[in-house]
């Protein structure tokens, strides 16, 4: 298994990020310019990536103001879990970290941990812009 994570600090109390991580409407804001074809609910969503694949995901798991976990729910180029946890920092800052975990081969690692580690980074940095 392959996992990729990125930390970042937001000035938010942990319920406001959580709360925004938790609606996949949300997640429109968080992804990159090569993801088109967005469409969400608040428990689901699919989209393109351009050039790679299209991915259907839906939160599998939600445990209130700690960690969201989002699953493929169709079938995926490979197994993947994608996790946000959120940990309130005591002085009304939240420490956000995306986790993505995924069953690669060694060819698909070389292929994809770069793309994959880019994403969470893009993520984070972009959950930090709009939260502030």
């Amino acid at each position: 298994m392959t996992v990729i994570e990125s930390t970042v600090e937001v000035n938010r109390p942990a319920a406001e990020v959580y709360a925004f991580l938790s609606n996949m409407n949300n997640h429109q804001q968080l992804m990159p310019e090569n993801i088109y074809n967005w469409e969400s609910t608040e428990d689901d969503a699919r989209f393109t990536i351009q050039n790679m694949a299209k991915l259907a995901i839906k939160i599998s798991s939600r445990i209130e103001n700690q960690e969201i976990t989002a699953i493929p729910s169709e079938k995926a180029p490979f197994d993947v879990e994608l996790k946000w946890t959120v940990a309130d920092n005591g002085n009304g800052t939240t420490t956000a970290k995306h986790i993505i975990s995924a069953d690669l081969n060694m060819m698909m690692k070389m292929l994809a941990s770069g793309p994959l580690q880019k994403l969470a980074d893009h993520q984070t940095e972009k959950l930090k812009e709009i939260l502030g």
